[in-house]
C-alpha cells in the first residue's frame, strides 16, 4: 500500500504502518495533553499503541489460520481506521473461510478475557465515547474496545469478518458467486442503514457506511472476476500490441512513448526478448520529477513482475499478480520470451466486455 513502510516481519508477514497513522497518534496526544498535560498525553499515546497491538494480533489471527490452509499473508498494514491483512487469496471451501474469518475476533475474545478475568478490568460501554479521556481506566478502555471489536467485526457485511462468515454459510447452498452477491447486497443494505443513523447525528457512521458499501461492492466484483478467470485463458486476456523499452532506455524515452501510445505501463525487454521489468506511468512521473529524463528505466521500473506460460488460465495469472503485488504479469512462450502481458486495467476491460455481451 502506498505511503506505508515496514516496521517488522513476523511469522513471514511484513507489518507496515501507513503514514496517516501518525496523525492519529498526534491527535490523541494533543487531546490528552489539553486535558491532563504531558503525563496524560503519554498515557494516551500508549493506549493507542496498545489498542493497535490488539488490532495487529487480530489480523495475525486471520493470517495464522490462513497459513494452515497454505495461504500466505504477505503484509499487514496499520491504518487509522484499523488493520488490513493482505491474504494471497481467501479459501474457497466454506468451512475454511469461516475458520479464517472467525480467527481474528477469537483473538480479541482471548485478549478481553485476560483483561477482565485475570487483570480485573471491567467493561463499560460509555468508555467507547471516552477513548481520549485519561480519567477513564486504561484497562477498562482496552477491554471495552476489544469487546467492541468482536461485536463490530461480526456484523454480517463486507469487509467485516461477519460478512465472510455469511458468504461462507450461503456458499454451502449456493454457488460462491451467488453467495457473494447475496452477502454483498446485505452489506450494502446495512451500509444504507448506517448512513441513515449517521445523518441523525453521528458522522462516524456515515464514514463507516461509505466504507462498508464500497467494500461490499468490491468483494462482489472480485469474486465475479475470479469466476470468469477460471474459464478464460491468458492468451484471450493479454495485451499483445504494445510498445516495449530496452534496458538502455531512459525515462525521457519512456515519456516520449507515453505521449504517443495509450499504454500506462511499459515492459522492459532485453535483446533476447526476456522481460526485465515493467515501468509504470506513476513510477515514470516520479523519476522524471526526482532525477530527470536521463534516468535509466532500470532504476525506476518494477522488478517484481511474475511471468506465466501462454497456455495458463487467467485465474493463475491473477493469483500470481496478487501474491507479488505487481502492476502486471508477463506472458511468455516456451523459450521464455515475452509475448504479451496482463494488467489490472485490461482485466477490467475484459470484465466490462463480458458483462455487456452476457458472457
Amino acid at each position: 500500500m502506498a505511503w506505508s513502510f515496514t516496521i517488522a516481519r513476523i511469522f513471514g508477514s511484513e507489518v507496515r504502518i501507513h503514514v496517516t497513522f501518525f496523525l492519529l497518534l498526534l491527535w490523541i496526544g494533543v487531546a490528552h495533553y489539553q486535558q491532563g498535560g504531558m503525563p496524560a498525553a503519554i498515557q494516551g499515546v500508549i493506549f493507542i499503541l496498545a489498542l493497535f497491538a490488539c488490532v495487529v494480533a487480530h489480523e495475525f489471527g486471520h493470517a495464522l489460520m490462513a497459513r494452515r490452509y497454505g495461504i500466505r499473508t504477505p503484509d499487514i498494514t496499520l491504518l487509522p481506521i484499523g488493520g488490513l491483512a493482505r491474504l494471497e487469496r481467501m479459501p474457497e471451501k466454506p468451512a475454511q473461510e469461516i475458520a479464517v474469518a472467525l480467527a481474528g475476533p477469537a483473538v480479541n475474545v482471548v485478549i478481553a478475557a485476560v483483561l477482565i478475568l485475570v487483570l480485573g478490568a471491567g467493561v463499560d460501554a460509555d468508555a467507547l465515547q471516552a477513548l481520549e479521556n485519561p480519567t477513564v481506566s486504561f484497562l477498562v478502555r482496552l477491554a471495552t474496545v476489544n469487546v467492541f471489536l468482536v461485536v463490530f467485526n461480526l456484523i454480517p457485511a463486507f469487509p467485516m469478518d461477519g460478512g465472510r462468515v455469511l458468504r461462507a454459510v450461503l456458499a454451502m447452498r449456493y454457488s460462491r458467486v451467488h453467495a457473494t452477491q447475496i452477502a454483498a447486497r446485505i452489506g450494502q443494505g446495512l451500509a444504507f442503514f448506517f448512513g441513515f443513523l449517521g445523518l441523525m447525528g453521528n458522522p462516524m457512521l456515515i464514514f463507516i457506511a461509505i466504507f462498508v458499501y464500497l467494500a461490499a461492492t468490491a468483494e462482489a466484483q472480485q469474486t465475479g472476476l475470479q469466476d470468469v478467470a477460471r474459464n478464460v485463458g491468458v492468451r484471450d486476456a493479454m495485451i499483445t500490441h504494445y510498445e516495449a523499452l530496452g534496458p538502455q532506455a531512459t525515462i525521457g524515452d519512456a515519456a516520449d512513448a507515453l505521449l504517443h501510445t495509450t499504454q500506462h505501463e511499459f515492459p522492459v525487454i532485453d535483446g533476447g526478448g526476456h522481460l526485465r521489468g515493467v515501468l509504470t506511468r506513476n513510477a515514470m512521473i516520479e523519476a522524471l520529477s526526482a532525477t530527470g529524463p536521463a534516468t535509466p528505466v532500470l532504476d525506476a521500473m518494477a522488478t517484481n513482475i511474475p511471468v506465466i506460460g501462454l497456455n495458463s488460465r487467467l485465474e493463475k495469472a491473477l493469483q500470481a499478480m496478487q501474491a507479488a503485488n505487481a502492476p502486471a504479469i508477463g506472458v511468455i512462450d516456451a523459450d521464455q520470451r515475452l509475448v504479451g502481458y496482463i494488467s489490472p486495467e485490461n482485466i477490467g476491460e475484459l470484465m466490462m466486455i463480458r458483462s455487456a455481451s452476457g458472457g
